[in-house]
């Protein structure tokens, strides 16, 4: 197992961890090791292929595409001939 030390760490921050440990019974360090896990995590399941295209539509979401008006479909042209006239 490696271990890392996080200096200068916000006093405010550090007694907000010790809260949030304190609420799910674990130390702060054990709290710590489950915010980065949870969060690693998460941001692994993000990449996969569905969540992609969730991401995607996200993204755009806010351009409102959804409310745009579709044209009407036009009749499909005649396609060419290439017989000699």
């Amino acid at each position: 197992m490696s271990s890392i030390t996080i200096r200068n760490l916000d006093d405010k921050l550090k007694a907000s961890l010790r809260l949030r440990a304190a609420r799910h019974g674990v130390s702060m360090e054990q709290e710590v090791r489950n915010i980065l896990q949870s969060t690693l995590a998460s941001e692994s399941t993000a990449t996969s292929g569905l969540d992609f295209a969730m991401r995607i539509n996200q993204r755009f979401k806010a351009l409102g595409a959804d409310e745009l008006a579709w044209p009407d479909r036009q009749s499909r042209r005649e396609l060419p001939t290439f017989e000699p006239s």
